[in-house]
């Protein structure tokens, strides 16, 4: 089996505070075999010296939408699904040339985008992917006019219809889920307050009954996987919660109380605040009405403060873009947002150990260890003291590796 061995590498452990001088890492396939302060003898082996360069773990965004490849996403009504996966694969390109080997679609990317990203057939990041994002009538997954009657376009040919599914009662919801389930996702995605870019919905109405919720979870459950929800104000987060969510998306109004009873249940915020900022600074020129950017600027102000929230409590938060079409390119300047509140090394441990814990595979991805896959980055510098390194195209990772294959690699002899 094919061995590279990288050499001189300061490691950047995240469950370490502080970079860790002369280390080797010997990759072994899709894996990583050895890492040692010590040099690695492997005669047969590829040799990359990083000549003191910072060796660490890919990054992981746990909320991303490659299908969504519009910032108002009705204007998806008139895109056929060709073209949304020709758009979804130069997405995913970007976001693994940005150092994210591994994100979690939300809503949208199917087993179809999945598989063909693992099978090596286009370049991407590895992908947890929910499939349709499930919600009821007049909810954030409604993406129908006022003027439309019925259940809309076709789902087979409508790219909206793809990425959104519209259900109602108990009954109306485990079928959605057993069918999202039978279709190979990773996990459920509901929606159970009002959303930003869905124009009709405000964002503190109540989505989803509780014994709705609870059907969503129990079906989740069943067949081993688990339920995020989509939800801004406290009193969805407490719903969502306390019938067994797993995930909350966004939650920048989230307060003490729900913060408690997550830590209490053991569940995950994803916060995503880039997307906020993006919006207010450049979604009214791709389309975004006034009515999505006035709901926009109700929730822009409580992101930085979730974090402090979360962080007093104790609730684990992981690193989330949710940007939209044209806005994605702002991808990794999460990571200079959540500074305000945020050491550098918190914040790569939330796009590193913490996405590993969302996507459920702790110890195989996030760290650089023996038995984990081979993810991997080489970038020019010390993130832990200038984390902008990590921002923008990719410009300064001189390495990208993904389960032992290189994407990127500045260094080769």
């Amino acid at each position: 089996m094919a061995q590279i061995l990288f050499k001189n590498a300061n490691l950047l452990d995240p469950r370490a505070e502080a970079l860790q001088g002369g280390f080797s890492v010997l990759v072994e396939g899709e894996t990583i075999r050895e890492v040692s302060a010590k040099p690695i003898q492997a005669a047969n082996a590829d040799v990359i010296d990083c000549k003191g360069r910072t060796l660490m773990p890919g990054l992981i965004d746990c909320h991303v939408h490659v299908m969504l490849s519009e910032v108002n996403i009705r204007y998806l009504e008139a895109i056929p699904l060709t073209m949304m996966t020709v758009r979804a694969a130069a997405l995913m390109r970007a976001m693994i040339d940005r150092g994210f080997t591994t994100v979690r679609d939300t809503g949208g990317a199917d087993w179809g985008l999945r598989d063909g990203v693992a099978q090596g057939l286009l370049p991407g990041p590895r992908m947890f992917i929910a499939g349709r994002a499930i919600g009821p009538t007049g909810g954030h997954s409604d993406a129908r006019r006022r003027t439309d009657t019925g259940s809309g376009a076709c789902r087979c040919c409508n790219a909206m219809r793809f990425c959104l599914e519209v259900v109602d009662g108990v009954d109306g919801v485990r079928a959605a889920v057993r069918e999202q389930l039978r279709q190979g996702v990773d996990q459920i995605k509901i929606m159970v307050s009002g959303g930003v870019a869905s124009p009709y919905d405000p964002l503190d109405s109540r989505q989803f009954s509780l014994q709705e919720i609870g059907a969503a979870v129990e079906e989740a459950e069943a067949f081993g996987r688990y339920t995020q929800a989509h939800a801004y104000t406290s009193e969805a987060i407490t719903r969502a919660v306390s019938q067994g969510v797993r995930t909350v998306e966004h939650g920048n109004l989230i307060d003490e109380k729900s913060a408690a009873l997550m830590k209490e249940r053991g569940a995950y915020l994803v916060a995503n605040l880039v997307t906020y900022y993006a919006m207010r600074e450049r979604a009214k020129e791709f389309g975004m009405t006034d009515d999505m950017l006035a709901k926009n600027d109700l929730v822009i102000d409580g992101g930085l403060k979730s974090l402090e929230i979360c962080k007093r409590a104790g609730v684990p938060v992981g690193y989330g873009s949710d940007l939209l079409g044209q806005l994605q390119v702002e991808q990794s300047r999460e990571f200079l947002l959540r500074r305000e509140v945020l050491s550098p090394m918190e914040i790569i441990r939330q796009a590193t150990l913490v996405g590993a814990e969302i996507v459920r595979m702790p110890e195989k991805l996030g760290v650089v260890k023996p038995g984990a896959f081979a993810d991997i980055l080489v970038v020019d510098g010390d993130p832990i003291k200038k984390i902008e390194l990590l921002t923008g195209q990719g410009e300064n990772l001189s390495v990208i590796m993904k389960a032992g294959r290189f994407h990127k690699n500045r260094l080769a002899v």
